[in-house]
Protein backbone atom coordinates (compact mmCIF):
# COMPACT_ATOMS: atom_id res chain seq x y z
CA UNK A 1 0.00 0.00 0.00
CA UNK A 2 1.38 3.38 -0.93
CA UNK A 3 1.52 5.45 2.19
CA UNK A 4 1.40 9.17 2.65
CA UNK A 5 2.88 11.07 5.56
CA UNK A 6 1.87 9.56 8.87
CA UNK A 7 -1.39 11.03 10.17
CA UNK A 8 -1.93 12.13 13.75
CA UNK A 9 -4.22 9.16 14.49
CA UNK A 10 -4.87 5.71 13.08
CA UNK A 11 -6.27 5.45 9.56
CA UNK A 12 -9.56 3.60 9.17
CA UNK A 13 -10.18 1.12 6.35
CA UNK A 14 -13.90 0.74 5.59
CA UNK A 15 -14.24 -2.49 3.60
CA UNK A 16 -12.72 -5.92 3.09
CA UNK A 17 -11.30 -4.58 -0.17
CA UNK A 18 -9.40 -1.77 1.56
CA UNK A 19 -8.18 -4.10 4.31
CA UNK A 20 -6.95 -6.62 1.72
CA UNK A 21 -5.21 -3.86 -0.26
CA UNK A 22 -3.43 -2.63 2.87
CA UNK A 23 -2.20 -6.16 3.62
CA UNK A 24 -1.34 -6.89 0.00
CA UNK A 25 -3.51 -10.03 -0.10
CA UNK A 26 -6.89 -10.97 -1.58
CA UNK A 27 -10.17 -10.65 0.32
CA UNK A 28 -10.55 -14.40 0.75
CA UNK A 29 -7.21 -14.59 2.52
CA UNK A 30 -7.89 -11.75 4.95
CA UNK A 31 -11.32 -13.26 5.72
CA UNK A 32 -9.56 -16.48 6.68
CA UNK A 33 -6.98 -14.58 8.72
CA UNK A 34 -9.76 -12.94 10.72
CA UNK A 35 -11.42 -16.29 11.47
CA UNK A 36 -8.31 -18.38 12.09
CA UNK A 37 -5.60 -15.96 13.24
CA UNK A 38 -7.46 -13.14 14.96
CA UNK A 39 -6.98 -10.37 12.39
CA UNK A 40 -8.42 -7.26 14.14
CA UNK A 41 -11.51 -6.49 12.04
CA UNK A 42 -14.56 -4.71 13.47
CA UNK A 43 -18.22 -4.81 12.37
CA UNK A 44 -20.53 -1.86 12.21
CA UNK A 45 -23.51 -2.38 14.52
CA UNK A 46 -26.88 -2.55 12.82
CA UNK A 47 -25.42 -3.42 9.41
CA UNK A 48 -25.12 -6.70 7.55
CA UNK A 49 -21.55 -7.58 6.72
CA UNK A 50 -20.12 -4.02 6.99
CA UNK A 51 -16.61 -4.10 8.41
CA UNK A 52 -13.82 -1.70 9.22
CA UNK A 53 -10.28 -1.87 10.59
CA UNK A 54 -7.59 0.48 11.79
CA UNK A 55 -4.19 0.39 10.11
CA UNK A 56 -2.48 0.81 13.48
CA UNK A 57 -4.12 -2.37 14.78
CA UNK A 58 -3.33 -4.27 11.58
CA UNK A 59 0.31 -3.21 11.78
CA UNK A 60 0.53 -4.33 15.40
CA UNK A 61 -1.09 -7.65 14.49
CA UNK A 62 1.45 -8.19 11.71
CA UNK A 63 4.31 -7.59 14.12
CA UNK A 64 3.27 -10.47 16.37
CA UNK A 65 3.78 -14.21 15.67
CA UNK A 66 0.93 -16.24 14.16
CA UNK A 67 1.54 -19.99 13.80
CA UNK A 68 0.31 -22.52 11.27
CA UNK A 69 1.56 -25.99 10.36
CA UNK A 70 3.57 -26.29 7.17
CA UNK A 71 5.05 -23.66 4.80
CA UNK A 72 2.83 -20.65 4.22
CA UNK A 73 1.38 -20.35 0.74
CA UNK A 74 0.61 -17.14 -1.13
CA UNK A 75 -3.02 -17.43 -0.05
CA UNK A 76 -1.94 -17.57 3.56
CA UNK A 77 -2.98 -21.21 4.04
CA UNK A 78 -0.57 -23.88 5.19
CA UNK A 79 0.71 -26.03 2.35
CA UNK A 80 1.20 -29.76 2.58
CA UNK A 81 4.88 -30.62 2.45
CA UNK A 82 5.48 -34.23 1.57
CA UNK A 83 9.02 -34.06 2.89
CA UNK A 84 7.77 -32.82 6.22
CA UNK A 85 5.34 -35.71 6.47
CA UNK A 86 8.24 -38.13 6.71
CA UNK A 87 9.14 -36.73 10.12
CA UNK A 88 7.81 -34.37 12.76
CA UNK A 89 6.14 -31.28 11.31
CA UNK A 90 7.67 -27.93 12.15
CA UNK A 91 5.71 -24.78 12.79
CA UNK A 92 6.02 -21.90 10.32
CA UNK A 93 5.03 -18.43 11.42
CA UNK A 94 2.74 -16.13 9.48
CA UNK A 95 3.86 -12.54 9.84
CA UNK A 96 7.13 -11.34 11.32
CA UNK A 97 8.37 -13.04 14.51
CA UNK A 98 10.31 -11.01 17.02
CA UNK A 99 13.57 -12.53 15.81
CA UNK A 100 13.24 -10.52 12.59
CA UNK A 101 13.55 -7.17 14.33
CA UNK A 102 17.32 -6.82 13.95
CA UNK A 103 17.58 -7.49 10.22
CA UNK A 104 18.04 -3.95 8.89
CA UNK A 105 17.25 -0.25 9.09
CA UNK A 106 14.22 1.84 9.95
CA UNK A 107 13.08 4.43 7.44
CA UNK A 108 10.24 6.92 7.31
CA UNK A 109 8.88 7.46 3.84
CA UNK A 110 5.78 8.61 2.09
CA UNK A 111 4.43 9.84 -1.21
CA UNK A 112 6.05 13.19 -1.80
CA UNK A 113 7.65 13.00 1.64
CA UNK A 114 11.21 12.90 2.85
CA UNK A 115 13.30 9.99 3.92
CA UNK A 116 15.41 9.84 7.05
CA UNK A 117 17.15 6.51 7.60
CA UNK A 118 17.59 5.77 11.28
CA UNK A 119 20.40 3.72 12.82
CA UNK A 120 19.72 0.24 14.06
CA UNK A 121 21.52 -2.25 16.21
CA UNK A 122 22.40 -5.74 15.15
CA UNK A 123 21.97 -8.72 17.43
CA UNK A 124 25.57 -8.22 18.48
CA UNK A 125 24.84 -4.62 19.50
CA UNK A 126 26.66 -3.02 16.57
CA UNK A 127 25.07 0.25 15.45
CA UNK A 128 24.76 0.70 11.70
CA UNK A 129 23.67 3.84 9.88
CA UNK A 130 22.65 4.23 6.23
CA UNK A 131 25.21 5.64 3.83
CA UNK A 132 25.03 9.29 2.93
CA UNK A 133 24.03 9.77 -0.71
CA UNK A 134 23.05 12.83 -2.79
CA UNK A 135 19.60 11.63 -3.81
CA UNK A 136 16.60 11.46 -1.44
CA UNK A 137 15.14 8.71 -3.61
CA UNK A 138 18.37 6.78 -3.29
CA UNK A 139 18.37 7.22 0.47
CA UNK A 140 14.87 5.75 0.58
CA UNK A 141 16.24 2.44 -0.62
CA UNK A 142 19.10 2.27 1.82
CA UNK A 143 16.95 1.91 4.88
CA UNK A 144 14.31 -0.50 3.65
CA UNK A 145 15.66 -3.79 4.91
CA UNK A 146 14.18 -4.81 8.21
CA UNK A 147 11.66 -2.18 9.21
CA UNK A 148 9.52 0.11 7.09
CA UNK A 149 7.06 2.73 8.21
CA UNK A 150 3.52 2.36 6.89
CA UNK A 151 0.84 5.01 7.30
CA UNK A 152 0.86 4.78 11.06
CA UNK A 153 4.09 3.26 12.21
CA UNK A 154 6.96 0.84 11.86
CA UNK A 155 6.30 -2.67 10.50
CA UNK A 156 8.91 -5.41 10.59
CA UNK A 157 10.64 -6.24 7.32
CA UNK A 158 8.97 -9.53 6.64
CA UNK A 159 5.53 -7.99 6.99
CA UNK A 160 6.47 -5.17 4.65
CA UNK A 161 7.92 -7.55 2.12
CA UNK A 162 4.67 -9.50 2.06
CA UNK A 163 2.55 -6.38 1.37
CA UNK A 164 3.15 -5.72 -2.35
CA UNK A 165 1.69 -8.58 -4.37
CA UNK A 166 0.69 -9.10 -7.96
CA UNK A 167 -2.99 -8.16 -7.60
CA UNK A 168 -2.41 -4.42 -7.40
CA UNK A 169 -2.31 -1.71 -10.06
CA UNK A 170 0.75 0.40 -10.66
CA UNK A 171 2.27 3.14 -12.72
CA UNK A 172 4.20 0.52 -14.64
CA UNK A 173 1.03 -1.20 -15.85
CA UNK A 174 -0.10 -0.74 -19.42
CA UNK A 175 3.13 0.40 -21.01
CA UNK A 176 2.58 -0.40 -24.66
CA UNK A 177 5.70 1.02 -26.27
CA UNK A 178 9.17 0.47 -24.87
CA UNK A 179 12.52 -0.80 -26.04
CA UNK A 180 14.07 -3.22 -23.60
CA UNK A 181 12.78 -4.61 -20.33
CA UNK A 182 12.75 -2.27 -17.36
CA UNK A 183 14.87 -4.83 -15.57
CA UNK A 184 16.40 -7.68 -17.55
CA UNK A 185 15.64 -11.13 -16.19
CA UNK A 186 18.37 -13.10 -14.53
CA UNK A 187 20.06 -16.26 -15.73
CA UNK A 188 18.45 -19.61 -15.17
CA UNK A 189 21.52 -21.13 -13.53
CA UNK A 190 20.97 -21.97 -9.88
CA UNK A 191 22.89 -19.60 -7.65
CA UNK A 192 25.48 -21.32 -5.49
CA UNK A 193 24.50 -21.37 -1.83
CA UNK A 194 27.18 -20.92 0.77
CA UNK A 195 27.00 -23.27 3.79
CA UNK A 196 24.35 -22.18 6.24
CA UNK A 197 24.41 -22.37 10.02
CA UNK A 198 20.86 -23.72 9.68
CA UNK A 199 20.37 -26.49 7.08
CA UNK A 200 16.66 -25.65 6.91
CA UNK A 201 17.54 -22.15 5.71
CA UNK A 202 19.46 -23.61 2.79
CA UNK A 203 16.55 -25.89 1.91
CA UNK A 204 14.16 -22.92 1.89
CA UNK A 205 16.66 -21.05 -0.25
CA UNK A 206 16.94 -23.87 -2.80
CA UNK A 207 13.15 -24.10 -3.05
CA UNK A 208 13.05 -20.36 -3.62
CA UNK A 209 15.55 -20.60 -6.47
CA UNK A 210 13.50 -23.36 -8.08
CA UNK A 211 10.42 -21.16 -8.21
CA UNK A 212 12.37 -18.01 -9.08
CA UNK A 213 13.73 -19.64 -12.21
CA UNK A 214 10.17 -20.35 -13.44
CA UNK A 215 9.42 -16.61 -13.66
CA UNK A 216 5.64 -16.52 -13.47
CA UNK A 217 3.80 -14.11 -11.14
CA UNK A 218 2.71 -16.91 -8.81
CA UNK A 219 6.10 -18.62 -8.81
CA UNK A 220 7.98 -15.41 -8.08
CA UNK A 221 5.76 -14.82 -5.07
CA UNK A 222 6.34 -18.40 -3.90
CA UNK A 223 10.06 -17.86 -4.31
CA UNK A 224 9.90 -14.71 -2.20
CA UNK A 225 8.03 -16.56 0.54
CA UNK A 226 10.71 -19.28 0.65
CA UNK A 227 13.56 -16.75 0.75
CA UNK A 228 11.80 -14.98 3.61
CA UNK A 229 11.51 -18.25 5.52
CA UNK A 230 15.23 -18.85 4.94
CA UNK A 231 15.97 -15.48 6.56
CA UNK A 232 13.78 -16.37 9.53
CA UNK A 233 15.74 -19.60 10.07
CA UNK A 234 19.11 -17.91 9.61
CA UNK A 235 19.17 -14.06 9.63
CA UNK A 236 22.86 -14.11 8.63
CA UNK A 237 22.41 -16.30 5.53
CA UNK A 238 23.52 -14.00 2.68
CA UNK A 239 22.13 -16.05 -0.26
CA UNK A 240 18.59 -15.65 1.10
CA UNK A 241 18.91 -11.86 0.91
CA UNK A 242 20.26 -12.19 -2.62
CA UNK A 243 17.20 -14.25 -3.49
CA UNK A 244 14.90 -11.63 -2.02
CA UNK A 245 16.64 -8.90 -4.02
CA UNK A 246 16.39 -10.93 -7.22
CA UNK A 247 12.68 -11.53 -6.64
CA UNK A 248 11.96 -7.83 -6.32
CA UNK A 249 14.14 -7.04 -9.32
CA UNK A 250 11.85 -9.28 -11.40
CA UNK A 251 8.46 -8.79 -9.70
CA UNK A 252 8.14 -5.26 -11.09
CA UNK A 253 8.63 -6.67 -14.59
CA UNK A 254 6.65 -9.92 -14.46
CA UNK A 255 3.83 -8.61 -12.24
CA UNK A 256 2.11 -5.30 -11.57
CA UNK A 257 4.23 -4.47 -8.53
CA UNK A 258 5.27 -0.81 -8.82
CA UNK A 259 8.95 -0.30 -9.44
CA UNK A 260 8.85 2.32 -6.68
CA UNK A 261 8.02 -0.52 -4.26
CA UNK A 262 10.24 -3.19 -5.78
CA UNK A 263 13.57 -1.48 -6.38
CA UNK A 264 14.09 0.03 -2.90
CA UNK A 265 13.42 -3.38 -1.36
CA UNK A 266 15.75 -5.05 -3.85
CA UNK A 267 18.51 -2.55 -3.13
CA UNK A 268 18.15 -2.89 0.64
CA UNK A 269 18.21 -6.71 0.51
CA UNK A 270 21.23 -6.67 -1.82
CA UNK A 271 23.12 -4.29 0.45
CA UNK A 272 22.42 -6.60 3.38
CA UNK A 273 23.75 -9.56 1.38
CA UNK A 274 26.96 -7.68 0.54
CA UNK A 275 27.32 -6.67 4.18
CA UNK A 276 27.09 -10.34 5.20
CA UNK A 277 29.32 -11.69 2.41
CA UNK A 278 31.40 -9.16 0.51
CA UNK A 279 32.98 -11.96 -1.54
CA UNK A 280 29.66 -13.04 -3.04
CA UNK A 281 29.48 -12.47 -6.77
CA UNK A 282 25.72 -12.96 -6.60
CA UNK A 283 25.29 -10.28 -3.94
CA UNK A 284 27.28 -7.72 -5.90
CA UNK A 285 25.35 -8.54 -9.08
CA UNK A 286 22.02 -7.99 -7.32
CA UNK A 287 23.30 -4.73 -5.85
CA UNK A 288 24.45 -3.62 -9.29
CA UNK A 289 21.07 -4.44 -10.81
CA UNK A 290 19.05 -2.44 -8.28
CA UNK A 291 21.52 0.45 -8.28
CA UNK A 292 21.65 0.81 -12.06
CA UNK A 293 18.10 0.06 -13.16
CA UNK A 294 16.22 1.15 -10.07
CA UNK A 295 18.21 4.08 -8.67
CA UNK A 296 19.80 5.35 -11.91
CA UNK A 297 23.13 5.23 -10.13
CA UNK A 298 25.06 4.39 -13.28
CA UNK A 299 28.54 4.63 -11.76
CA UNK A 300 27.75 2.35 -8.81
CA UNK A 301 25.88 -0.08 -11.04
CA UNK A 302 28.73 -0.48 -13.50
CA UNK A 303 31.30 -0.76 -10.69
CA UNK A 304 29.29 -3.48 -8.94
CA UNK A 305 28.73 -5.42 -12.17
CA UNK A 306 32.48 -5.44 -12.76
CA UNK A 307 33.09 -6.47 -9.15
CA UNK A 308 30.63 -9.36 -9.47
CA UNK A 309 32.37 -10.56 -12.62
CA UNK A 310 35.79 -10.20 -11.00
CA UNK A 311 34.71 -12.32 -8.02
CA UNK A 312 33.36 -15.08 -10.25
CA UNK A 313 33.99 -14.77 -14.02
CA UNK A 314 32.05 -18.02 -14.53
CA UNK A 315 28.82 -16.64 -13.08
CA UNK A 316 26.58 -15.94 -16.12
CA UNK A 317 24.19 -13.64 -14.27
CA UNK A 318 26.34 -10.47 -13.96
CA UNK A 319 27.42 -10.85 -17.58
CA UNK A 320 23.76 -10.93 -18.64
CA UNK A 321 22.64 -8.05 -16.47
CA UNK A 322 25.70 -5.97 -17.36
CA UNK A 323 24.91 -6.53 -21.05
CA UNK A 324 21.48 -5.01 -20.57
CA UNK A 325 22.88 -2.02 -18.69
CA UNK A 326 25.27 -1.43 -21.59
CA UNK A 327 22.24 -1.25 -23.90
CA UNK A 328 20.88 1.57 -21.74
CA UNK A 329 24.25 3.30 -22.15
CA UNK A 330 24.07 2.79 -25.94
CA UNK A 331 27.27 0.71 -25.89
CA UNK A 332 26.01 -2.03 -28.17
CA UNK A 333 29.27 -3.82 -29.14
CA UNK A 334 30.16 -4.26 -25.47
CA UNK A 335 26.61 -5.40 -24.73
CA UNK A 336 26.82 -8.08 -27.42
CA UNK A 337 30.18 -9.27 -26.03
CA UNK A 338 28.78 -9.58 -22.50
CA UNK A 339 25.61 -11.42 -23.53
CA UNK A 340 27.79 -13.81 -25.60
CA UNK A 341 29.82 -14.57 -22.47
CA UNK A 342 26.65 -15.19 -20.51
CA UNK A 343 25.37 -17.56 -23.21
CA UNK A 344 28.66 -19.47 -23.29
CA UNK A 345 28.43 -19.98 -19.52
CA UNK A 346 24.76 -21.00 -19.52
CA UNK A 347 23.76 -22.02 -23.08
CA UNK A 348 20.42 -23.52 -22.00
CA UNK A 349 19.10 -20.33 -20.38
CA UNK A 350 16.07 -19.05 -22.25
CA UNK A 351 16.25 -15.70 -20.51
CA UNK A 352 19.83 -15.17 -21.69
CA UNK A 353 18.85 -16.16 -25.22
CA UNK A 354 15.84 -13.86 -25.11
CA UNK A 355 18.01 -10.97 -23.92
CA UNK A 356 20.46 -11.74 -26.71
CA UNK A 357 17.64 -11.40 -29.24
CA UNK A 358 16.58 -8.12 -27.70
CA UNK A 359 20.13 -6.74 -27.70
CA UNK A 360 20.59 -7.76 -31.33
CA UNK A 361 17.48 -5.79 -32.19
CA UNK A 362 18.61 -2.73 -30.21
CA UNK A 363 21.98 -2.89 -31.99
CA UNK A 364 20.27 -2.77 -35.40
CA UNK A 365 20.59 -6.49 -36.20
CA UNK A 366 16.83 -6.91 -36.41
CA UNK A 367 16.81 -9.83 -38.82
CA UNK A 368 18.95 -11.92 -36.48
CA UNK A 369 16.88 -10.77 -33.53
CA UNK A 370 13.60 -11.74 -35.18
CA UNK A 371 14.87 -15.19 -36.14
CA UNK A 372 16.11 -15.97 -32.63
CA UNK A 373 13.07 -14.59 -30.77
CA UNK A 374 10.46 -16.29 -32.97
CA UNK A 375 12.32 -19.61 -32.59
CA UNK A 376 12.32 -19.19 -28.81
CA UNK A 377 8.65 -18.23 -28.81
CA UNK A 378 7.74 -21.55 -30.41
CA UNK A 379 9.81 -23.35 -27.79
CA UNK A 380 8.35 -21.54 -24.78
CA UNK A 381 5.23 -19.49 -25.64
CA UNK A 382 4.51 -18.74 -21.96
CA UNK A 383 7.81 -16.89 -21.39
CA UNK A 384 6.78 -13.27 -21.11
CA UNK A 385 10.01 -11.56 -22.21
CA UNK A 386 9.78 -13.07 -25.69
CA UNK A 387 6.44 -11.37 -26.38
CA UNK A 388 7.71 -8.14 -24.84
CA UNK A 389 10.76 -8.06 -27.10
CA UNK A 390 8.90 -9.18 -30.23
CA UNK A 391 6.29 -6.49 -29.67
CA UNK A 392 8.92 -3.75 -29.77
CA UNK A 393 10.77 -5.37 -32.66
CA UNK A 394 7.63 -5.57 -34.81
CA UNK A 395 6.77 -1.97 -33.96
CA UNK A 396 10.15 -0.75 -35.21
CA UNK A 397 9.84 -2.86 -38.34
CA UNK A 398 6.38 -1.29 -38.90
CA UNK A 399 4.89 -4.79 -38.89
CA UNK A 400 1.80 -3.54 -37.10
CA UNK A 401 -0.38 -6.69 -37.38
CA UNK A 402 2.25 -8.73 -35.52
CA UNK A 403 2.85 -5.82 -33.13
CA UNK A 404 -0.82 -6.02 -32.19
CA UNK A 405 -0.69 -9.80 -31.73
CA UNK A 406 2.30 -9.62 -29.42
CA UNK A 407 0.86 -6.66 -27.51
CA UNK A 408 -2.21 -8.69 -26.61
CA UNK A 409 -0.17 -11.78 -25.66
CA UNK A 410 2.09 -9.71 -23.42
CA UNK A 411 -0.83 -8.01 -21.65
CA UNK A 412 -2.52 -11.35 -20.99
CA UNK A 413 0.64 -12.99 -19.65
CA UNK A 414 1.34 -10.19 -17.18
CA UNK A 415 -2.36 -9.92 -16.24
CA UNK A 416 -2.39 -6.21 -17.00
CA UNK A 417 -5.89 -4.83 -17.57
CA UNK A 418 -4.60 -1.41 -18.62
CA UNK A 419 -2.22 -2.86 -21.20
CA UNK A 420 -5.00 -5.09 -22.50
CA UNK A 421 -7.29 -2.10 -22.92
CA UNK A 422 -4.55 -0.24 -24.82
CA UNK A 423 -3.97 -3.29 -27.04
CA UNK A 424 -7.69 -3.56 -27.81
CA UNK A 425 -7.87 0.13 -28.69
CA UNK A 426 -4.80 -0.24 -30.91
CA UNK A 427 -6.45 -3.11 -32.82
CA UNK A 428 -9.60 -1.07 -33.45
CA UNK A 429 -7.65 2.04 -34.36
CA UNK A 430 -5.49 0.17 -36.85
CA UNK A 431 -8.52 -1.43 -38.48
CA UNK A 432 -10.14 1.98 -38.92
CA UNK A 433 -7.24 4.32 -39.60
CA UNK A 434 -4.00 2.45 -40.16
CA UNK A 435 -0.85 3.26 -38.18
CA UNK A 436 -1.85 6.80 -37.24
CA UNK A 437 -5.31 5.67 -36.22
CA UNK A 438 -3.67 2.99 -34.07
CA UNK A 439 -1.41 5.44 -32.23
CA UNK A 440 -4.21 7.96 -31.73
CA UNK A 441 -6.50 5.25 -30.31
CA UNK A 442 -3.70 4.05 -28.03
CA UNK A 443 -3.08 7.57 -26.77
CA UNK A 444 -6.72 8.12 -25.83
CA UNK A 445 -6.82 4.97 -23.72
CA UNK A 446 -3.34 5.57 -22.26
CA UNK A 447 -4.45 9.01 -21.05
CA UNK A 448 -7.55 7.49 -19.50
CA UNK A 449 -5.54 4.95 -17.52
CA UNK A 450 -2.76 7.43 -16.77
CA UNK A 451 -5.36 9.49 -14.89
CA UNK A 452 -6.00 6.36 -12.80
CA UNK A 453 -2.30 5.95 -12.07
CA UNK A 454 -2.24 2.71 -14.10
CA UNK A 455 -0.05 3.71 -17.09
CA UNK A 456 3.41 5.27 -16.71
CA UNK A 457 4.22 8.64 -18.28
CA UNK A 458 6.88 7.12 -20.54
CA UNK A 459 4.17 5.16 -22.37
CA UNK A 460 2.36 8.36 -23.31
CA UNK A 461 5.64 10.08 -24.19
CA UNK A 462 6.53 7.29 -26.61
CA UNK A 463 3.15 7.34 -28.33
CA UNK A 464 3.22 11.15 -28.59
CA UNK A 465 6.72 11.03 -30.08
CA UNK A 466 5.52 8.52 -32.68
CA UNK A 467 2.69 10.92 -33.52
CA UNK A 468 5.19 13.77 -33.95
CA UNK A 469 4.11 15.77 -30.89
CA UNK A 470 7.58 16.54 -29.53
CA UNK A 471 6.74 19.14 -26.88
CA UNK A 472 3.97 17.13 -25.25
CA UNK A 473 6.20 14.06 -25.34
CA UNK A 474 8.93 16.02 -23.54
CA UNK A 475 6.43 17.14 -20.88
CA UNK A 476 5.55 13.54 -20.11
CA UNK A 477 9.24 12.62 -20.06
CA UNK A 478 9.83 15.37 -17.52
CA UNK A 479 7.01 13.92 -15.39
CA UNK A 480 8.56 10.47 -15.79
CA UNK A 481 11.87 11.79 -14.51
CA UNK A 482 10.25 13.50 -11.52
CA UNK A 483 8.39 10.27 -10.68
CA UNK A 484 11.49 8.15 -11.33
CA UNK A 485 9.66 6.02 -13.86
CA UNK A 486 11.96 3.01 -14.19
CA UNK A 487 11.36 2.69 -17.95
CA UNK A 488 13.20 5.95 -18.51
CA UNK A 489 16.64 4.39 -18.00
CA UNK A 490 16.46 3.01 -21.56
CA UNK A 491 15.55 6.30 -23.21
CA UNK A 492 18.76 6.43 -25.28
CA UNK A 493 18.09 2.98 -26.76
CA UNK A 494 14.49 3.68 -27.83
CA UNK A 495 14.16 4.73 -31.50
CA UNK A 496 10.75 6.25 -30.70
CA UNK A 497 12.62 9.18 -29.13
CA UNK A 498 15.12 9.71 -31.95
CA UNK A 499 13.27 12.85 -33.07
CA UNK A 500 13.88 14.43 -29.66
CA UNK A 501 17.66 14.06 -29.55
CA UNK A 502 18.35 17.68 -30.55
CA UNK A 503 15.85 19.10 -28.05
CA UNK A 504 17.45 20.83 -25.03
CA UNK A 505 14.87 19.26 -22.70
CA UNK A 506 15.85 15.77 -23.85
CA UNK A 507 19.55 16.38 -23.25
CA UNK A 508 18.83 17.83 -19.81
CA UNK A 509 17.02 14.62 -18.91
CA UNK A 510 20.06 12.54 -19.83
CA UNK A 511 22.27 14.63 -17.57
CA UNK A 512 19.83 14.29 -14.65
CA UNK A 513 19.73 10.50 -15.13
CA UNK A 514 23.53 10.18 -15.25
CA UNK A 515 23.39 8.95 -18.86
CA UNK A 516 26.08 10.02 -21.37
CA UNK A 517 25.10 12.70 -23.86
CA UNK A 518 27.09 11.16 -26.68
CA UNK A 519 26.64 7.65 -28.02
CA UNK A 520 29.50 5.21 -27.56
CA UNK A 521 28.86 2.47 -30.10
Amino acid sequence: MAAGNAPDGPTRLDSWKEIAAFLGRDERTVNRWEKELGLPVHRLPGTKGRVYAYTEELSAWLATPKKASGPVSESGAAEDDSAAQAGPRTETQIGPPTSRKNLGLTVIHGRGGTVEPAPFKTAAGEEIRADSTPSPDYRMALGLLALTVSIVGTIALCAVLYFPRVNRTSRNAGQAVASVPHAPPGGDALRSASPSHDPEAEQFYLKGRYYWNKRTPDDLNKALDYFMQAVVHDPNYAPAYVGMADCYNLLREYTLMPASDAYPRALAAAKKAVQLDDRSSEAHASLAFASFFGMWDVATGEREFRRAIELNPNNPVPHQWYANSLVALHRFPEALDEIARAQALDPASISILADKGNILGAAGKRGEALGLLTQLEKRDPAFRSLHLYLKYLYLRERDYPNFLVESRKDALLVRDDAALAVATAAERGFAQGGARGMFEAMLRVQKKFYARNAVPPTALAQTLALLGNKQEALRYLETACQQRDSALIFIKAEPEFDSLHDEPGYRELLVRMNLPLEDAQ
